[in-house]
């Protein structure tokens, strides 16, 4: 398996968890938990960019489940309440009216489907970083200053049962070196990853 496919296999299958609970964001999770287990065919209800027809019709099953009283819009108690429902996070009132205002495009303190679409895009946005930072960090060594070196590079190569000599890991790391200081930053990591 070649370094950068085992670094990006262990990023993506990763699990990040504090304090026993998983960091994947609560929007995440209501998605998942109220996704169809098979495609649905279903009519759009609007056409929104960066998501496949798959993905813009799952995430209308979820808008369309918080949306309590059909009216189009979730309001912060819907929110609130579809969180507590299906208990994935106890949202405080001002939480959840933090949660709508910070993606209202049109002011009227509800979120429409493209509001609420945004919200989702962030929210997924934020967990992939979280991820990222989480698997950088396996490969991090304390004492580095933020950045894979060859020999925590070769570390967590090694407990991942592939061997590799420091001469290897200092070849990798060049490839993936873009200011050429002999180490990965968080940044490189994350172009690295793309």
């Amino acid at each position: 398996m070649k370094t950068e496919e085992a670094i990006a296999s262990t990023s993506q299958t990763t699990t990040v968890v504090q304090n026993g609970s998983s960091t994947t964001s609560a929007f995440t999770r209501l998605c998942r938990k109220l996704s169809p287990k098979r495609d649905e065919p279903r009519p759009s209800l609007t056409v929104v960019p960066n998501y496949s027809s798959h993905t813009t019709s799952s995430l209308e099953r979820v808008f369309n489940y918080i949306d309590e009283d059909k009216d189009g819009k979730i309001s912060p108690a819907e929110l609130q309440s579809c969180l507590r429902t299906v208990g994935l996070e106890d949202l405080s009132s001002e939480d959840a009216e933090a949660v709508v205002e910070s993606s209202d495009s049109d002011g009227d303190g509800l979120l429409g489907f493209e509001d609420f679409v945004k919200l989702v895009e962030v929210e997924e946005e934020e967990e992939r970083l979280r991820s990222l930072r989480e698997a950088f960090g396996m490969y991090e060594m304390g004492g580095t200053g933020g950045c894979i070196t060859p020999k925590s590079l070769k570390r967590m190569l090694s407990r991942l049962g592939e061997r590799r000599t420091m001469e290897e890991c200092k070849t990798m790391i060049r490839r993936f070196d873009l200011n050429g200081d002999g180490v990965i930053s968080f940044d490189e990591f994350k172009l690295m990853m793309l």
